[in-house]
């Protein structure tokens, strides 16, 4: 069978989007996703244009995966295994088979590392836990917010939530380092509070707000508690096969979404951009379009 013309691996907003161009376009295509998109975990954006009431990540979602089938996309709930150059294009092995493809687009996204605390997706569902401010920043306008993670790094995310609220603390994990005191001025001028006592305890009370015991015994109260404990981009595939990426793992990528393997071609939270749906869509865009384009030079 001659090869497919692309292969796209994750169903997010940007794999699902890039479906719905190359099927548009009339390419042969593959899509294969694992189920974990980070999307899914959005209870209600209302930071998606189009939708002024908000929808849910999963919703979207739903949305896109019908738009891609209405045009003969389908997509395989299966872990692509292994990625590999061969003849001109590459090879895919993924749900127990092998698959040719002239062109592969990475669309795999990242994982949040995410609080240690029971029923946390009932958290997020709730809005008691926040993995995305500039998100939805503009729903907690005037409550009681917490920002938790290492100290130095996430000094930055409580000035970017002073947009929002002035009713602000800095939580640390477990054996961080503390503020300096440069960075303890800095907070102080801001009007953020600074609880130099680690978290001992996250979790979700029948109020449905986010309650913390510090290890001192201190007892606090948030509307929302934002964490910023880092996270890890899925680009093993990519690079296993030579594409560069930075020191976060981030897939670089040219202004046509082109990776430095010929062929290969990345979009969405996985590539060095600012993490957003909007930009996945736009990435996923960009990207099918030039393969499409390179397919038929």
């Amino acid at each position: 069978m001659d090869p497919l013309d692309c292969v796209i691996v994750g169903a997010g907003p940007a794999g699902l989007t890039a479906a719905i161009y190359l099927a548009r376009f009339r390419r042969r295509i593959a899509i294969y996703d694992s189920g974990h998109s980070r999307a899914s975990y959005i209870p209600t954006t209302r930071n998606y244009p189009g939708f002024p009431d908000g929808l849910s990540g999963d919703e979207l979602l739903a949305r896109l995966t019908a738009q891609a089938e209405r045009y003969g996309a389908r997509v395989t709930r299966a872990l692509v295994e292994r990625l590999e150059v061969r003849d001109g294009g590459f090879a895919v092995k993924a749900d127990g088979r092998e698959l040719a493809a002239r062109t592969v687009l990475i669309a795999t996204g990242l994982v949040d590392k995410e609080p240690e605390m029971a029923n946390l997706r009932e958290a997020i569902d709730a809005g008691a836990i926040r993995l995305c401010p500039i998100c939805d920043g503009h729903e907690v306008i005037d409550r009681a917010v917490a920002v938790y993670g290492p100290a130095g790094r996430t000094l930055s995310h409580a000035l970017f939530m002073r947009t929002f609220t002035d009713r602000l603390t800095l939580l640390v994990p477990h054996g961080d380092e503390p503020l300096d005191a440069d960075s303890r001025r800095t907070a102080e001028r801001a009007g953020i509070d600074y609880a130099e006592s680690p978290v001992c305890e996250i979790a979700l009370g029948d109020d449905k707000h986010a309650h913390v015991r510090l290890e001192d015994g201190s007892l606090l109260r948030f509307a929302t508690i934002y964490p910023s404990l880092g996270c890890r981009q899925r680009s093993d595939l990519a690079i296993a096969v030579g594409a560069r990426a930075n020191r976060q793992g981030e897939i670089e990528v040219d202004a046509h979404q082109r990776t430095s393997v010929p062929g290969l071609y990345a979009a969405g939270d996985v590539v060095a951009a600012l993490n957003q749906l909007s930009v996945a869509v736009g990435h996923a865009a960009i990207a099918a379009t030039a393969i499409h384009n390179a397919l038929a030079a």
